[in-house]
């Protein structure tokens, strides 16, 4: 027997309502309410967690206090379960007539949090008001996927990520949603602030603050750090995050200083004691473009979802 027909045959002897019961009890932590969402008795939902026990040689699901608790492994296997969940969905909804109106599908979209920040107030509306049925699975994820973003995208519906790097990624399809430009930020009472100008000599010696950047050395893939290292700078980096929204809280009452997209940048100031300024020279626009596999081209559901994410990024602006 080949290892394709060894695969084959032990997926055949699974029961893969389990997949299904497996997912609602590692989201509810509780037999019960996974129960109830299943649509099943509380003991069928027990003896599917003792099956599931036995299958995975793990409790899954452990009492502390009162409470369920996930183990390590069912920690672990929560996100892989959500993922062949919403790929299983998709897969037996492709080639059906599609109504956003009344369908159930969960849609999962992959993105960083600074295009969930600016991205999704205008998706929420648009999808609650087009799709009242459906779900909608947002999955945070970092900045940069580097090489493993064709494979990331081809077990979702579609990724919000700056370009992808200079080679195509063959079976992904994109198209551009919105542009963004930098700016630095700094605390409100930073030198710079009453400065009648500054430049690249003092952005270069300032502690910095930048959001997913590796230690592993330059050039970074963080898009931020990518724009200091084309200016000539290699920051000293004083604290690495692995969040947009993060960099704020490490700037004011510092002498830090960090790039950010202006979209993000625009409510802070008032709100937690920063000051925006313009880079002293120009620095590219950051992009946020769709990534989708190309398998989906032609389901009616996808089309729509595309659509409908384009629409979101249209109420933008420039």
């Amino acid at each position: 027997m080949t290892p394709r027909q060894s695969r084959s045959a032990h997926l055949a002897n699974l029961d893969l309502n389990l997949l299904v019961t497996l997912r609602a009890l590692l989201r509810e932590r509780n037999v019960t309410r996974a129960a109830r969402h299943l649509g099943v008795t509380q003991p069928a939902a027990s003896a599917a967690l003792s099956r599931l026990r036995r299958h995975f040689g793990d409790e899954l699901l452990v009492r502390v206090q009162g409470s369920y608790v996930l183990t390590p492994l069912a920690a672990q296997l929560a996100g892989q379960t959500e993922t062949v969940c919403a790929a299983a969905e998709r897969l037996f909804a492709t080639g059906r007539a599609f109504d956003s109106a009344t369908t159930q599908r969960e849609f999962t979209l992959l993105m960083a949090d600074y295009p969930a920040t600016v991205l999704g107030p205008a998706l929420s509306r648009l999808f609650d008001r087009e799709a009242p049925h459906a779900a909608l699975h947002l999955q945070l994820i970092r900045e940069t996927l580097g090489s493993v973003a064709g494979d990331a995208i081809r077990l979702v519906d579609g990724m919000v990520s700056p370009p992808l790097g200079h080679s195509r990624t063959p079976g992904v399809e994109s198209a551009p949603l919105f542009q963004d430009q930098w700016v630095c930020v700094v605390s409100a009472d930073h030198p710079l602030c009453e400065a009648q100008s500054f430049g690249i000599e003092d952005l270069a010696r300032l502690p910095w603050v930048v959001p997913y950047h590796r230690d592993d050395g330059y050039p970074s893939a963080a898009p931020a750090t990518r724009q200091l290292t084309a200016l000539g700078i290699r920051p000293r980096i004083a604290v690495r995050v692995e969040s947009y929204r993060a960099v704020p809280d490490f700037i004011a009452g510092t002498r830090r200083v960090a790039l950010i997209p202006e979209r993000l940048a625009a409510p802070l100031p008032s709100a937690h004691g920063l000051r925006t300024l313009d880079c002293p020279i120009p620095l590219d626009p950051l992009e946020e473009h769709l990534w989708w596999d190309a398998s989906h081209d032609q389901d009616p559901a996808h089309s729509w979802l595309r659509d409908l994410v384009a629409r979101a990024a249209a109420c933008l602006g420039p």
